[in-house]
């Protein structure tokens, strides 16, 4: 069984659910134990300041090819 590692790199996902399919999402999400489930009831300013400058920054990574990217696709297989 696969276990999170805090030391691994890590990707962060946002999804917007219709309200009667959150619960059973997060039950399911909270079943892998690669996942950390954060239940997010709004962003404060600063949050979302911080997480638009983490983007931009992992953009420019991404365009310049010193990250590697993957088809949505194949996130969606492995599920």
């Amino acid at each position: 069984m696969q276990t999170l590692d805090k030391r691994e790199k890590r990707q962060r996902i946002i999804l917007n659910v219709a309200s009667r399919k959150y619960n059973f999402l997060m039950e399911l999400l909270g079943n892998f134990s690669f996942v950390q489930v954060e239940e997010n009831d709004g962003d404060s300013c600063k949050d979302i300041i911080a997480n638009l400058q983490a983007t931009a920054k992992e953009f420019k990574l991404l365009k310049a090819g010193k990250l590697e990217t993957r088809p949505a696709e194949d996130l969606l297989n492995e599920l």
